[in-house]
């Protein structure tokens, strides 16, 4: 079965970088994109990042220009490097891998498969 794995949360300055981790197994992850999400307390989950089986990727306006997506495919691994953190970036990220291979969805419905998330705290 499909499992993603973050890793790499914490509590950060504004301004600070911090780089989350999702591991993933269960299916052919270098034949799929991946998505980044995070869910803000009493707020909906949001679109963050999403990377396509080629490396093309896709940034929320919110985001662009100071988080970049990767992929290892080597080690079924993406990341999202997170620079410039501000407080309007604390949540709950999730990665996500979608239902089916060879295409790449910045809309959450294009996902059934979600990691345990992890908590990127940003302080002022």
């Amino acid at each position: 079965q499909v499992q993603l794995v973050e890793s790499g949360g914490g509590l950060v300055q504004a301004g600070g970088s911090l780089r989350l981790s999702c591991t993933a197994s269960g299916f052919i992850f270098s034949s799929y994109g991946m998505g980044w999400f995070r869910q803000a307390p009493g707020k909906e989950r949001e679109f963050v990042a999403a990377i396509s089986w080629r490396s093309t990727t896709y940034y929320a306006d919110s985001v662009k220009g100071r988080f970049t997506a990767s992929r290892d495919n080597a080690k079924n691994t993406v990341y999202l490097q997170m620079n410039s953190l501000k407080p309007e970036d604390t949540a709950v990220y999730y990665c996500a891998a979608p239902k089916r291979g060879g295409a790449v969805y910045t809309g959450i419905r294009g996902y059934d498969s979600w990691g345990q998330g992890t908590q990127v705290t940003v302080s002022s």
